[in-house]
């Protein structure tokens, strides 16, 4: 069974997730780790879903607002042994969604370029590549992405 929960980041399997992102952004980042942690804190996240398969949280990924119209996609990820079977994706849909259903235009997000699969998953999820924006203006490693969200 496969079930989406929306939540905040006060969730312990949240948190437990994202305990396992951070190591895998430590070890991918070196040095340049500390510099992003800056921007992932959870305890703002009011809206965070956890992916769940056979009762086991997999996945988790966040939305906080940047503006009236936008918000910001934060901490997306996929444990290791799950990976390539499109939970990423259902992730990203179900917080666009979200996002849309409470009146959000557009997502915006940031990655870093030695993350290349997550890169991959916002170019096949119609995310489109902009400039980098806020604190990752002139970051060479970020890769910043938006994408227009359609109201259904």
């Amino acid at each position: 069974m496969i079930d989406l929960l929306r939540t905040d980041s006060s969730h312990p399997d949240f948190i437990e997730l994202v305990k396992a992102l951070d190591l895998d952004l430590a070890s991918r980042d070196g040095e340049e780790h500390s510099f992003y942690a800056q921007f992932n804190g959870i305890d703002t996240l009011h809206h965070c879903l956890i992916f769940y398969q056979g009762g086991m949280a997999i996945g988790c990924g966040a939305f906080k607002k940047m503006d009236s119209t936008s918000v910001e996609i934060k901490r997306m990820y996929v444990l290791p042994d799950y990976r390539g079977k499109g939970f990423a994706s259902t992730i990203l849909l179900g917080l666009e969604n979200w996002a849309n259903e409470i009146g959000f235009k557009k997502a915006v997000l940031e990655t870093g370029k030695k993350q290349p699969e997550a890169i991959q998953l916002y170019k096949k999820n119609g995310y489109q590549i902009i400039e980098n924006y806020g604190p990752y203006q002139g970051i060479e490693n970020s890769v910043c992405f938006e994408k227009q969200l359609n109201k259904s």
